[in-house]
């Protein structure tokens, strides 16, 4: 007669979870990511203008403080030239505008230490940002883990890149298109802002000049020219008309604005 033998089971110590692994010590447990706190993440949204980057600036602030988080609005050189985050669909929020000397990281200790929590930043204009400024963020998201949220153009009228944009580039954790569709007048994809003085591309000056985009539209230039304008103003004494146009990259090469075709009026160009 046979007789079944029952598996004697194993008994493992148990061991503190807390314990050294060597090589492993500094990965966390599994289940155990809640004893560390959350990354925080450096993100950059560039686009043209009119593809309503500042509009979703608006938006992702609106999302997460309904979820209770505290965040921090700034701003570098708005189009409305004061200190605030405004957008052409009329949506509009009172920010701190940027300096060239301003230590962003000390903004947000001002913060802390006024007992105001600061979970997030949004910074809109970010192609705007010196080096320095773009470090300051990087250093907030690694070490006191402040989300931060970059909203700017990537490239100026000469379609060379912003000195934000450049080191928002080379540091952040993730760049992201804004796919909100802008065309140039021709119909083609608009990718490239032309600054347009007096009705004509001017391709040098001042790497800032405050203005909207196609001031007929709006009946003002939106803000003051330079580069290109300062001569016309001195020479007739008037002040430049002063705007930006969206431009495919073959009509802002050529400096073509397509005013033939009418305002508000798509082109067909036939080969």
């Amino acid at each position: 007669m046979c007789r079944v033998l029952e598996p004697v089971p194993v008994i493992r110590e148990a061991r503190d979870p807390r314990e050294d692994r060597g090589a492993l010590s500094s990965v966390p447990a599994a289940g155990n990511r809640r004893a560390t706190p959350m990354p925080a993440q450096l993100k950059f949204f560039h686009g043209p203008m009119d593809c309503g980057k500042s509009t979703l600036a608006l938006q992702i602030d609106h999302n997460h403080a309904r979820q209770g988080r505290h965040g921090m609005l700034l701003v570098r050189y708005d189009r409305s030239g004061g200190a605030a985050i405004t957008t052409r669909v009329g949506l509009a929020r009172a920010a701190i505008e940027l300096g060239d000397d301003t230590d962003i990281r000390l903004l947000v200790r001002e913060h802390w230490a006024a007992g105001r929590a600061v979970d997030y930043l949004i910074v809109d204009e970010a192609g705007f940002l010196t080096a320095a400024h773009v470090d300051q963020l990087a250093e907030l998201a690694d070490d006191s883990h402040v989300d931060v949220y970059c909203f700017g153009l990537a490239t100026d009228f000469r379609t060379e890149l912003l000195p934000g944009a450049k080191r928002l580039f080379e540091l952040a954790d993730e760049t992201v298109p804004v796919h909100v569709e802008v065309l140039c007048w021709c119909g083609r994809p608009g990718r490239l802002n032309a600054r347009v003085v007096d009705g004509r591309v001017v391709r040098e000056g001042d790497t800032v000049v405050v203005a909207d985009t196609l001031a007929a539209d709006h009946g003002t230039a939106g803000g003051t020219g330079a580069g290109g304008g300062d001569d016309a103003a001195s020479a007739t004494g008037v002040e430049p008309e002063v705007h930006y146009q969206v431009l495919c990259r073959t009509h802002h090469r050529r400096g073509d604005l397509g005013t033939a075709a009418g305002r508000g009026q798509l082109a067909l160009e036939l080969p």
